[in-house]
This record gives structure tokens, C-alpha cells and sequence, in this order.
């Protein structure tokens, strides 16, 4: 059986089931709203898993689903070698959100990342320790940071309001998902011109390593028919070869 992880409430579980539907793939919750599972109508060999969209990458890793949808940006942050344990099998068009640095708007001489740099250095040199970025994403914001050369810099975890922590002095500038910039503005923070870090959006993500047994694969071949996609496997060096 292929078992096809999608997110388990909230609009990008409205949009997944949309996208499906327009294909000719009718998917839905089966009974209680915490309920883990799903049906599927409009092609065989196929089960549906619901789970949080963060859960996603991680069940994908693990090969305990062999397709997932979820963002871009929680494949590449959780999983550090992404494109060597999941393939990109479909871009959906939707989910779209940049992860973006922005500073406070009151930096009026702070608009690149090298201004970012200088104001990074001078405050290390004043305060006696370095500049804080609020932030979910660790593994995405320090490897764009270095690769840009900006050094004088810490990140502090941010699960909830990251735009706030600026305002509450928990940090000085934020790194985060943005779709409008609306809450940004909001809390007088602007976003550096040249800090794009990742355009994400929804992607329906193939596992490579699942066990690709006979059902998974008859599955997969109903749903790529269904759907008019060419959802194809991908040779692997992990446990069960495609």
C-alpha cells in the first residue's frame, strides 16, 4: 500500500485535498477531527496519513510514508541532506511564503546584508556580545549567513510570535516566513533587499526511503495516472532500493 502523508488541519490541508480533487483524487478525514488517517477515493493501493505539515519531513526521512505534502522550507530546514532522501515529485502552486531577515525599520542605514555585517561588528564591540536573530529556522538562516560572510551573529529560537521578539527585546532582528509582510510592518520591521533566503511553497515530496514493494509501486503508478504526473522513483544508496 502507498501511504501519502498530508497536512492534518488549516488551510494547507484545504488546499492539498483541492489539488487532489481537480486531478480526479477525492481525499478526506475519516471521522473524528484528531483522527490519524484518511480516505482516499479515485485510485487503489493508496492510504492517506494525516500529520502536522512539520511531521512530514521527518516521516519522509524515516520511510514510514512514501509520499508527503509539505512546505519547501520544513523539507530543506529538518532534513540536511533533503535531495538525497526525497525527490521533489510536484511543485502544487500554493503555500507560497518567502523566509526573509528583516531588521528594524528605526536601521534606516540597514538595508543589505552587509550593512547587516557592520551593524553585526559594531554591536558586538558596544554590547559585548553579538547581534540576536530570532528564528525557526536554524539550519536555512546560518547556512545563508555564511555563505554571505556574516559572522557577528547568534541565533535564538523562536517558536511562537517571532516578529515580536524584536518589540520584547529578545532579540534584534528576525528571521521568519513571510507572505505579505503585513505582520512585519506591523511590528516596525522591514525586510533586508537582498535577504531572500527561500522562496517556499507546497510540494508533494517522494520518499526514498520507503520499502518500494509491489503495492507502494502499483499504487504509485495508479495515482502518477490519476493525477497526469510523471511521479517516477530514483535510484538510492538507503535501505530499500527503488
Amino acid at each position: 500500500m502507498l501511504k501519502i502523508g498530508v497536512p492534518s488541519k488549516g488551510r494547507l490541508m484545504e488546499k492539498t485535498f483541492d489539488w487532489f480533487g481537480a486531478r480526479g483524487v477525492t481525499m478526506r478525514q475519516s471521522g473524528a477531527e484528531r483522527e490519524y488517517a484518511g480516505i482516499v477515493e479515485g485510485v487503489d493501493d493508496v492510504e492517506l496519513v494525516m500529520l502536522s505539515a512539520g511531521e512530514i519531513p521527518r516521516e519522509l526521512s524515516a520511510g514510514r510514508i512514501h509520499l508527503g505534502v509539505t512546505g519547501s522550507d520544513l523539507v530543506r530546514e529538518k532534513l540536511a541532506d533533503w535531495n538525497r532522501q526525497v525527490t521533489e515529485a510536484a511543485l502544487l502552486g500554493f503555500g507560497h511564503a518567502d523566509l526573509i531577515i528583516a531588521v528594524p525599520t528605526a536601521w534606516v542605514d540597514v538595508d543589505t546584508l552587509d550593512d547587516l555585517d557592520a551593524v553585526a561588528a559594531q554591536f558586538r564591540r558596544h554590547h559585548g556580545h553579538r547581534l540576536r536573530i530570532a528564528t525557526k529556522y536554524h539550519r536555512l538562516v546560518r547556512e545563508f549567513l555564511t555563505d554571505r560572510g556574516v559572522a557577528d551573529y547568534s541565533l535564538v529560537d523562536s517558536q511562537g510570535a517571532t516578529e515580536g521578539t524584536v518589540k520584547n527585546l529578545t532579540a534584534e532582528a528576525v528571521a521568519d516566513i513571510t507572505s505579505s509582510g503585513e505582520t512585519l510592518r506591523a511590528n516596525h520591521l522591514k525586510i533586508l533587499s537582498d535577504a531572500l533566503i527561500h522562496s517556499s511553497q507546497a510540494v508533494l515530496f517522494l520518499s526514498h526511503q520507503a520499502d518500494w514493494g509491489p503495492s507502494a509501486r502499483r499504487g504509485l503508478a495508479g495515482l502518477a495516472a490519476t493525477l497526469g504526473l510523471p511521479l517516477q522513483l530514483v535510484p538510492t544508496d538507503g535501505p530499500h532500493q527503488v
